[in-house]
């Protein structure tokens, strides 16, 4: 009955009120919210950097000199170079911020493409069986079952050679993820189209004459991807490490191209032998902020989403508003 009244109350609620990350931030209290509320706010402060990269950067992601000249190599931290700058004479400051642009516009292009082809696979699949059901399980196991690096690695160097400019590399980073990640929303959809198509209402919808792709994408659909933002949400962070691990063995964007933080990270390997910090310790600081933030934000999401703990919480609410007052407390108010 509480649900039935929260959703009648949500429904009733504007509709930004009803956006998925707005909604669940007005449910969550306590630890949860604060989680939620650092998760958001460090993934704002990413995406709005990227966005105002060519504002907040004062270099070129590339660019080795100004018009005083060349810059120096390898300058520590201070003036110009407020990070200081690579073995290359890049400015470290420069090419983090245009790293998170990278970074953000990968997670895009991978999310869009493996929640699409995997939800569409997923649906059809699960549905319509037979055959096709059979083959779509047997490949979607197998992709499954090969180490996603490594089947990144091979999908990054068919699709680019390994290296390319920055929309093809970005679109060649994120095709690599995508191939890795579209097993996972196959597998959730399967599973919920399979139950959901023996439901009542599906055998409803084929009695009043609608059609099966009204049937799997009008009913369907809607009700078996209500747990996909939280795989969303986890499978952008491993999307970001992943992104990293390309650049960092050298199959990722071409350093050229655009800013990469695992390139910049295998650069600064041979600067840690010399005390040379600043190359390597803000690249790895920005994917490390930014896997955080993304986490935070699933992680609250899937514990808001898990009616266990709801329960949980309410009974502790209804534990605490039931229990009786101390004993001292209460012949104190007696004899008062």
């Amino acid at each position: 009955m509480t649900n039935v009244l929260a959703a009648a109350k949500d429904k009733r609620a504007p509709w930004y009120k009803r956006l998925p990350v707005v909604a669940q931030l007005r449910r969550s209290v306590g630890l949860q919210r604060g989680m939620l509320i650092t998760g958001i706010v460090i993934c704002l402060v990413f995406i709005l950097t990227a966005i105002f990269a060519p504002l907040i950067a004062p270099f070129g992601f590339g660019q080795l000199r100004d018009d005083a000249g060349a810059f120096p190599r390898q300058a520590a931290p201070g003036g110009e170079h407020i990070w200081g700058t690579t073995v290359g004479g890049y400015d470290v400051f420069s090419r983090v911020v245009w790293g998170a642009q990278t970074a953000i516009s990968v997670v895009i292009v991978a999310v869009i493409l493996s929640v699409t082809i995997g939800v569409v696979l997923g649906l059809v699949s699960g549905y319509l069986g037979g055959w096709l059901d059979r083959v779509l399980v047997v490949i979607a196991d197998a992709v499954y079952a090969f180490p996603s690096l490594l089947l990144a690695i091979v999908v990054s160097i068919v699709i680019s050679g390994g290296q390319s400019s920055l929309l093809g590399g970005i679109v060649a980073a994120g095709i690599s993820i995508t191939v890795v990640f579209v097993p996972q929303y196959f597998r959730v959809v399967r599973a919920e189209a399979v139950r959901l198509k023996a439901e009542a209402f599906v055998e409803s919808s084929k009695v009043v004459g609608s059609s099966t792709a009204r049937i799997m994408f009008k009913h369907v659909l809607r009700n078996a991807t209500r747990s996909l933002p939280l795989i969303l949400t986890l499978n952008a962070s491993e999307a970001i490490l992943t992104l990293a691990s390309l650049g960092f063995l050298g199959f990722g964007i071409g350093p050229t191209a655009a800013a990469e933080w695992g390139y910049d990270l295998n650069r600064a390997l041979s600067d840690t032998a010399s005390g040379i910090w600043w190359t390597g310790v803000f690249p790895g600081a920005a994917i490390v902020l930014l896997v955080l933030g993304v986490t935070l934000v699933g992680e609250s999401l899937n514990d808001l989403a898990d009616p266990r703990l709801r329960t949980r919480r309410r009974a502790k609410r209804r534990t605490a508003a039931t229990t009786p007052l101390p004993a001292a407390a209460t012949t104190e108010g007696a004899g008062a």
